[in-house]
């Protein structure tokens, strides 16, 4: 555990950082007021060995050189043991001593750093004084101390923990910027300590600490909210009456079979009660938090939360935006920039005996596990160990991977109803038994006449998603996506208030260096933070904006000209696969044809999607946008267009546009004058559309899976095997500190949380916006979650540094094309119900043409006929090929003994009619329906709203009481008289 050495406690006396409202020092430990209730959640937020690892540290202390917060701490570390672990640079090295250049830092009204060289030398001298007290009480074990601090969570003194690391090359020339840049962190308040890379003698490890007195300073800049008081919602008679009936429910449920997915208190003692009242951290106000420990009152995520704001905040050279660790990464001043895991993930000890060394070794045993798969997933954790903006992320995809489950259940449903009904379906016996009816040959010169009875096989399938519960299901998934989106605000709403994000809003964000540079002549009054800032004029803006919005549809051009070329191909390769010599493939050219054209389409479709992420890039980087989240906005957007046109537009395409304009025997429709357009299926074209759907679905996932965890596991057995040939030994393996291997590790995306969420939305779209043309998309893409969840959570606890914990109260731009794609997914599912399935049809015949015209509506039985019906007549003679008789094709055309040959029906009017009706109908109907729903159901459950209006309350009259309290104690300590009232 941190403790404080005698500099920094004499930088607490001069600074008066424990000065309460009457100006009393409170040096000593600060304990909560009589009517306070200890808050377990930061006074106990490490697993069980971690706090024994903690007295581990107590005991085995090595005795330290005096070193003074304003000064080089890593200088005297170095001269320690300066054999091993100095890096000797004489230009970098003489830049760190007492001296700061004010002129530099950034002037905050706290900041107190110019004492004079008398004062500062008699701080020291009570420093070291004071660390030979304490230290002297211990003793000193070099050997066991060495070995705790090269776990690579403390500096080499084993006391004070790393909140930071930063990684620079020894050959980079930015000694400069890199000497200013980290004297002025001391100034700010850091500690820094560096060493020597054990693999590569190349790179240097900067270990950050932030003590206790910059910790409160910032916290209390930065409106960091820590808790004070256990919660009470309810008065003393609701509570009493809420506390026997959660008592008799407890008994009713202990009678019951425990839940297997839920997470057993046992299994993770790190999670007890977090629901603790919170308020903006004050230093003047320090006695009303409960502060059991120093220690762990501030979570590591907190603290390496404020270390990155000093980090951003902090100036490298003279200049107005000279300043923030990304542009020092940028310029190369630094290689990287992470907070360090908590240790290894593994134990050679098991968890259930042991217990775990760390939360990121809890958070693999309980989470990232794959035997964890049927587990709630610890988001409470998630959160405490990554950060709100991770954890709302996997509580969205747990929350989805959950809603898929009836929706699954009911794909699944509608499937085995069309499998157990194939047989008797009337459509199908009908064409399994057309022994005498022949088909006009679908190609030009190598297709022979065909039996419509040779097409029983594609009539079954078809009939598996194109039966009765088709349109239920289409309604059903078009509720299910209302619903699933406006029960997440609900989840949402309870997260943050649990995660004490209502009140939390971003913070001004810092202007893009692009933009700055961009921009820097003109500028104007930012309205927020009233200081004066680089301003892009409106007619540049739009300009930009237009060239960015002609690229878009350029790339969608492009993707259209693709599905072009398949379409060509597929018009080519139906000739070929139909004169094989190959039986199978020439009885079934049809289904080689589709299955080719998927494949190729599919390989487009990967090759094109690198293209639009660089096309992506170029074009938001020519928009300029002012802050980081407007870039993250813009990009993420373009991205989603251009992967949602690039999977979606061949599917398209068959749904809507295979066979339509195909033409009629004698007088079809070419492409060029060349090639005739291919045309549906005798059973219809929505065994295509299956085809093309499943496929595309099937191996994107597939291929999204490898590149998440395969290529990262590729790249850190790479990094592995290069140490391997540097002559690495085990010993030294073991013995290589937890800094250095997350250094090895794979860092985040670039674009962060981009692409996860881009793949669970495409993913999204496929499962509504055809799902009546594929009822097992739902199912599909449960089992694809199932297994996301795993993988994303072992990419992140051993795979991947350790990202910056960011706070964020819900999932951005992502929540609004979640809602387009609902509408979406309404109006196609119409189309695809109304043109692409046979339902419209069938339903005009059974009503209108059938036996059952004048009895009722009674199902098969009125379907008698209905492929007689459906098919039309042509007379061979007119093809001029040696051909006799009459063939059938699909249509409703007169036959050519009509007085009008080959014109359309009333048939042919009527279904036309009844498709559109059929549109319009459904989408005003699910769209009242979806609207209704949102409206019945609340953003916010309405005991939060209740809790928090308590909560405003009670938090009211608790620093009413806490003051007056305080204020008493105060004056009873004095010696002064005082009054239960207020003074």
């Amino acid at each position: 555990m941190v403790h404080h050495s005698g500099s920094i406690q004499c930088f607490k006396q001069q600074k008066g950082m424990f000065k309460s409202k009457s100006g009393t020092d409170k040096e000593h430990q600060l304990k909560p007021s009589r009517r306070s209730m200890p808050c377990l959640a930061q006074s106990q937020t490490h697993p069980q060995h971690l706090n024994k690892q903690s007295s581990v540290h107590q005991q085995n202390k090595v005795q330290p050189q005096p070193v003074s917060e304003g000064s080089a701490a890593i200088d005297v570390e170095q001269q320690r043991d300066s054999t091993k672990d100095t890096y000797t640079d004489e230009s970098e090295h003489g830049t760190y001593d007492c001296r700061t250049d004010q002129s530099l830092l950034i002037q905050h009204e706290l900041d107190r750093q110019k004492q004079t060289s008398r004062k500062s030398q008699k701080c020291k001298e009570e420093s070291v004084n004071r660390e030979k007290q304490i230290f002297e009480r211990v003793p000193a074990h070099t050997n066991e101390m060495n070995s705790v601090a090269s776990l690579g969570l403390f500096f080499k003194d084993g006391i004070k923990r790393i909140d930071y690391i930063l990684v620079y090359k020894k050959s980079s020339p930015q000694i400069e910027k890199r000497s200013t840049f980290e004297k002025n962190l001391r100034a700010e308040g850091l500690m820094l300590e560096r060493e020597n890379s054990i693999t590569n003698n190349d790179i240097m490890f900067v270990k950050v600490h932030c003590p206790w007195d910059t910790l409160c300073k910032y916290a209390e800049r930065m409106n960091i909210r820590m808790p004070f008081r256990k919660k009470c919602y309810y008065t003393d008679w609701r509570s009493r009456t809420m506390g026997s009936l959660q008592r008799n429910m407890r008994q009713l449920k202990s009678w019951l079979p425990r839940n297997p997915m839920k997470l057993d208190k046992e299994a993770l003692p790190d999670l007890e009660d977090t629901d603790c009242y919170t308020a903006p951290f004050s230093r003047a106000r320090m006695h009303h938090f409960t502060i059991n420990n120093k220690d762990t009152f501030f979570s590591n995520s907190t603290r390496s939360r404020i270390v990155h704001n000093i980090l951003q905040r902090t100036k490298y050279e003279d200049g107005k935006s000279k300043m923030g660790i990304n542009r020092l990464l940028g310029n190369g001043t630094y290689e990287a920039a992470f907070p360090p895991h908590e240790g290894s993930h593994k134990s050679r000890h098991p968890i259930k005996t042991h217990g775990a060394q760390n939360h990121r070794h809890l958070l693999y045993e309980r989470w990232a596990r794959w035997g964890m798969w049927y587990k709630y997933q610890p988001l409470d954790l998630i959160r405490r160990y990554f950060g709100e903006k991770i954890g709302l992320y996997f509580a969205w995809l747990g929350w989805y991977t959950g809603m898929l489950i009836p929706a699954a259940l009911v794909g699944l449903f509608v499937f085995l109803y069309g499998l157990f009904t194939m047989d008797s379906s009337q459509v199908s016996k009908e064409i399994c038994e057309a022994n005498d009816t022949i088909m006009c040959p679908m190609c030009e010169k190598n297709c022979t006449l065909q039996r419509l009875n040779e097409s029983c096989v594609y009539a079954k399938v078809t009939h598996l998603f194109d039966n009765g519960g088709t349109v239920f299901f289409a309604i059903f998934m078009a509720i299910w996506a209302t619903v699933f989106l406006e029960f997440w605000k609900r989840r949402r709403a309870v997260l943050t208030y649990d995660w004490d994000l209502i009140d939390w809003e971003d913070e001004e964000e810092e202007l893009r260096p692009q933009f700055e540079a961009k921009y820097s002549k003109l500028e104007r009054v930012n309205p927020i933070t009233g200081k004066p800032e680089p301003f892009q004029p409106f007619s540049d803006k739009l300009s930009r904006l237009m060239v960015s919005v002609s690229g878009i549809f350029f790339m969608i051009s492009l993707v259209l000209t693709a599905v072009f070329a398949v379409v060509v191909y597929r018009l080519v390769a139906m000739e070929q696969f139909a004169s094989l010599n190959w039986h199978f493939i020439k009885k079934y050219w049809q289904f080689a044809t589709s299955g080719t054209g998927v494949c190729i389409n599919f390989m487009i479709i990967m090759s094109l999607n690198v293209v639009y992420e660089k096309v992506a890039y170029w074009l938001t980087n020519l928009e300029h946008p002012r802050t980081d989240s407007e870039w993250e906005n813009s990009f993420a957007l373009k991205m989603f267009l251009f992967q949602f046109v690039n999977l979606n537009s061949s599917i398209f395409y068959i749904a809507f546009f295979l066979g339509r304009f195909a033409g009629r025997p004698g007088k079809y429709n070419r492409l060029f004058q060349r090639w005739r357009l291919e045309e549906c299926h005798p059973s219809g074209c929505l065994i295509d559309l299956c085809l093309q759907m499943g496929v595309i679905m099937v191996l994107k996932q597939m291929w999204n899976n490898f590149m998440e965890l395969g290529y990262p596991l590729l790249q850190n057995w790479w990094s592995r095997r290069k140490i391997k040939k540097g002559g690495q030994s085990v010993e030294s393996k073991i013995t290589i500190p937890q800094w250095e291997k997350d250094w090895n590790l794979q860092p985040m995306n670039a674009h962060g949380l981009m692409e996860e969420y881009l793949e669970m939305v495409i993913q999204f779209g496929f499962t509504t916006i055809f799902v009546a043309a594929f009822p097992l998309a739902p199912l599909l893409a449960l089992l694809n979650n199932i297994i996301e969840i795993r993988l994303d959570a072992y990419k992140f606890v051993t795979q991947w540094r350790r990202p910056m914990p960011a706070r964020a109260t819900d999932i951005g731009i992502w929540y609004g094309i979640l809602e387009g794609i609902g509408v979406v997914a309404v109006i196609t599912n119409a189309f695809v119900i109304a043109i692409t399935s046979d339902y419209i049809p069938r339903f005009v015949y059974a009503f209108k043409y059938g036996p059952c015209l004048d009895e009722g509506y009674r199902h098969e039985k009125c379907l008698r006929g209905y492929v007689n019906s459906s098919l039309s007549i042509f007379d061979l003679n007119e093809l001029g090929e040696g051909y006799t008789g009459y063939c059938r094709y699909r249509d409703y055309r007169a036959p050519p003994w009509s007085t009008t040959p080959y014109e359309f029906t009333l048939q042919f009017w009527h279904v036309l009619a009844a498709r559109l009706a059929f549109i319009i109908v459904f989408e005003h109907l699910v769209f009242g329906i979806k609207s209704f729903i949102a409206y019945l159901i609340p953003d916010m459950p309405k005991d939060l709203c209740d809790r928090m209006r308590r909560e405003k309350y009670l938090v009211q009259e608790m620093m009413y009481e806490a003051e007056l309290e305080h204020l008493q104690r105060e004056r009873k300590k004095n010696g002064k008289h005082y009054n239960h009232e207020w003074p």
